[in-house]
């Protein structure tokens, strides 16, 4: 078992296009927590998930993942990443998906019948994926991330463009695999999703403006909501 934090980051710069996207990010996140990385379109929280994952060029700094360095061969197997478009296939069913990922994986059925139950799929896990509303077709990238039982999910932006009562059901989902000891990475630029986090960093910019559960980041800026609290930051941080 891995001492430590699941995910070290120090001093991470990155640069994309001959831009510094990336200023000095520090964030750590612990075996069962749900982190949430919280800011704008545009703020940077794609370019974070992707240096974790291990695929993101011009990297300075510290990433390591699970006690080694991120991206390495030892750790890939024991990281569920879930990109903002669903990347599985239209033509298969839910069920052909994650057979194809399993076997890829060195997974067995067993897996994919629990992944599919997790996600709430199993009773359309026989549908194409090119007939199911984005919601379904979210769950099913969702449910090929969980195989293998990975001790780090790095979940990008998971609930854009769904309904509110679907949304809940994936946080909900994100809350049970923290509490079965995964670590949970989660991004949005909603808000009022980062109440249901364990503990948030407010990115933007490229730059960590803050860190803390939202009861603290409340306290910390005198605000009702974290939204309130992460304007007021903003503010703080141009003065």
């Amino acid at each position: 078992m891995t001492s430590g934090p699941v995910v070290q980051v120090a001093d991470l710069s990155v640069i994309r296009g001959g831009v510094e996207v990336l200023h000095g990010v520090d964030l750590t996140v612990e075996g069962g927590e749900l982190v949430g990385i919280v800011g704008p379109s545009g703020g940077g929280k794609s370019t974070l998930m992707r240096a974790i994952v291990g695929v993101q060029a011009n990297v300075a700094g510290t990433v390591r993942v699970l006690g080694e360095e991120a991206g390495s061969p030892s750790v890939r197997g024991r990281i569920g990443y879930v990109t903002q478009s669903p990347s599985i296939y239209d033509d298969l069913t839910a069920r052909q998906n994650l057979q194809f990922f399993a076997a890829i994986q060195g997974v067995g059925r067993r897996q994919v019948e629990a992944a599919l139950t997790t996600v709430d799929l199993a009773g359309a896990a026989d549908q194409v994926v090119g007939a199911m509303s984005g919601g379904q077709q979210s769950r099913v990238s969702l449910a090929t991330a969980l195989l293998g039982d990975p001790s780090l999910l790095v979940l990008d932006e998971p609930t854009v463009g769904l309904d509110p009562v679907l949304r809940r059901s994936l946080w909900s989902t994100f809350r049970d695999l923290a509490a079965a000891g995964a670590a949970v990475l989660v991004s949005t630029h909603v808000m009022d999703e980062a109440e249901r986090c364990d503990r948030i960093a407010l990115l933007r910019e490229g730059r960590v403006l803050a860190t803390g559960s939202p009861a603290q980041l409340r306290e910390r800026t005198g605000a009702d909501t974290v939204e309130a609290a992460f304007l007021a930051l903003i503010d703080e941080a141009a003065a």
